[in-house]
């Protein structure tokens, strides 16, 4: 399966020659715009996304998928998702205290693919106050042992592992090949 993920800066959508993929996935704050041109240009069988904390709270238009706190199965590849960042400020759209997001993701299920806008904590922080990962991330991979983590939010590429799970950082976009 071939994906492509985009994140944060839409100037650099549009640049991978790869022809179509099979899934395109937002991690967030990139207008439901600049995802409809990353679909024009990619032309991707399924667009999944969720939410970054520049974004506005409306739902996504026709064709996209919102992941947040949810699944959708594709080819026998289940993807999951978590919208938002860490409330480093007191107003604003898709911020969540480490108290919120443990207790939302407490009964998530597990899935193959888990999309969010923020890291896991200590993993691709670009900082302590407004990129601080969630803890409960970390949580849900001990838990639930996803294959691939892929989020946005900290402004730079970045790859890691924690047992068993791929974690990608994707500033702009990334293409991600998973499977056969």
């Amino acid at each position: 399966m071939t994906i492509l993920a985009i994140a944060d800066e839409e100037s650099m959508i549009g640049t991978i020659d790869c022809g179509p993929v099979d899934v395109l996935i937002s991690c967030g704050d990139l207008y439901d715009a600049a995802i409809r041109r990353a679909m024009a240009h990619y032309k991707p069988q399924h667009t999944l996304a969720v939410r970054g904390n520049h974004d506005p709270d409306c739902p996504f238009g026709d064709g996209i998928i919102d992941l947040h706190l949810k699944t959708h199965t594709i080819d026998g590849v289940t993807f999951g998702g978590f919208k938002g960042s860490w409330r480093y400020k007191p107003k604003g759209h898709h911020l969540f205290d480490q108290f919120e997001v443990s207790s939302l993701m407490r009964a998530f299920p597990p899935v193959d693919v888990f999309v969010a806008h923020n890291s896991p904590a200590g993993i691709h922080e670009r900082d302590c106050e407004t990129h601080q990962g969630f803890e409960a991330f970390l949580s849900y991979i001990d838990r639930a042992a996803p294959s691939l983590l892929v989020h946005g939010h900290q402004h730079k590429e970045s790859q890691s592992i924690r047992a068993n799970t791929q974690i990608i950082g994707v500033f702009g976009e990334r293409l991600i090949k998973i499977g056969h």
